[in-house]
């Protein structure tokens, strides 16, 4: 292997250029953007879990390693920094069991007097609460920055404000990324910008699975400590990112309105304030993550999933070593995107 592009500065590209940087490849990390995690990265919650949530297709492959990985990353990165705080949901998630009764190994149903233990600011908290003591949450932004500033420490090159990217072919083979600044060789271009993916690969006669899935993310300045886990309730998730300022997720159209039940339900909330406001799409492959080769050569390689930023260090790994020794993965088997 000579040189491998990564198309997509987001918590996945970067901490597969990371793995690739640690293993001495040469690599260049192309972003439309103007820094990194300027696309749907800094739009997520980041909500890390191994037991929690829905885990399709080969993600059911990924979830048991990615407690273990992102604690790998802490002790790689210093800069990275893990919250675990845990988690409160009502109602019961999908996926927590068709029994009431029952919930997978690592998740418990609290009562209300537990709930106000680990919550005491919640005005009014629910009868009972599924609690996961494993969950954790994470600065994304700040995550990606660290694996890039991590990466490009190691020798790699990040190039900022790439337009116009395609991928140049002949005779059926990748050979490298055309942009705005001219052309960028590689042995292999790693595809990892989230929903851009689709049109990237189009060229190739591929088609892939990937919708945009819209995701409303509110920022605010809090008192810390206001809201001590993860809560997510029927109207809204949240959480602290870090002393003072809180990632909020919501169903409804409006800011405004998400904002106002978050104050409703948090005594002492009424003094935190909106610093931000955005929607993004996070990209959504049908069937699980879209991870492996993408021509039968694998000059092209795709890495797309949901949810990015949980997976990142696990993916970042696999993908890694799989292109370092040329040997597939077990663990990707259920995860391949179509060929040419």
């Amino acid at each position: 292997m000579t040189d491998v592009v990564v198309v997509g500065a987001g918590i996945l590209g970067a901490s597969v250029a990371w793995h690739l940087a640690c293993a001495d490849v040469p690599v260049t990390l192309l972003e439309r953007g103007t820094g990194p995690a300027t696309g749907v990265t800094g739009d997520s919650f980041a909500w890390i879990g191994g037991v929690s949530g829905d885990w399709p297709g080969g993600a059911a492959d990924l979830r048991g390693s990615v407690l273990a990985d992102w604690r790998r990353l802490e002790s790689e990165l210093p800069e990275v920094t893990v919250r675990r705080t845990g988690s409160l949901t009502w109602p019961a998630p999908s996926g927590s069991g068709t029994d009431r009764h029952r919930l997978p190994e690592g998740r418990y149903r609290i009562g209300r007097a537990a709930i106000q233990a680990l919550e005491p600011g919640l005005r009014t908290p629910p009868e009972t609460a599924v609690h996961t003591p494993s969950d954790a949450g994470v600065d994304p932004v700040a995550v990606t920055a660290a694996l890039v500033r991590a990466a490009r420490a190691r020798g790699a090159r990040v190039e900022y404000g790439a337009s116009a990217v395609a991928l140049r072919t002949r005779a059926g083979r990748v050979t490298g990324v055309d942009t705005g600044a001219g052309f960028r060789p590689a042995s292999v271009v790693v595809l990892a910008a989230g929903t851009g993916v689709v049109e990237l690969a189009a060229p190739l006669g591929v088609g892939l699975p990937v919708a945009g899935s819209p995701t409303r993310l509110l920022r605010l300045t809090a008192p810390p400590g206001l809201v001590r886990g993860i809560v997510a309730g029927p109207d809204f998730e949240v959480r602290e990112v870090s002393a003072g300022r809180l990632l909020l997720t919501h169903a409804t159209p409006s800011a405004e309105t998400a904002a106002a039940l978050f104050r409703a339900a948090f005594e002492g909330a009424g003094e935190c304030r909106v610093t931000g406001s955005r929607v993004g799409l996070r990209p959504v492959p049908e069937f699980g993550p879209l991870i492996g080769p993408l021509t039968p050569d694998g000059s092209a390689y795709l890495a797309v999933t949901h949810s990015g930023v949980t997976l990142a260090p696990t993916v970042g790994r696999l993908v890694a070593a799989e292109l370092t020794t040329g040997r597939p993965s077990p663990e990707l088997n259920r995860c391949r995107p179509p060929h040419t």
